[in-house]
């Protein structure tokens, strides 16, 4: 699996870091087929199926920054460095 691993600071109150993260999963599940779901202050989302099957990972958030961590599969590993840019990407649009 190729990793991707994204840390963001913020200066957003936890709650407003939180929405902004939910922002981020609601996106992703409309373009990839993720499914999510909140786990304590992280959401943990995988894809079962369509073009990103087999991707997994959490988006963590804290008082200080959002961490986007994502495991993608072996046929995913080539478009690792576009999959990253559409996640910094995102992340600016965000916070």
């Amino acid at each position: 699996m190729a990793t991707i691993d994204i840390r963001r600071g913020h200066k957003l109150s936890v709650e407003e870091a939180k929405a902004k993260a939910e922002e981020l999963a609601k996106s992703m599940e409309q373009k990839l087929g993720l499914t999510w779901s909140w786990s304590g202050d992280a959401i943990q989302f995988t894809a079962p199926s369509g073009a990103a099957k087999g991707t997994k990972g959490e988006v963590q958030v804290s008082s200080a920054e959002v961490r986007v961590i994502v495991d993608l599969p072996f046929m995913l590993r080539v478009m690792k460095g576009s999959i990253e840019s559409k996640i910094h990407e995102k992340l600016n649009q965000l916070l």
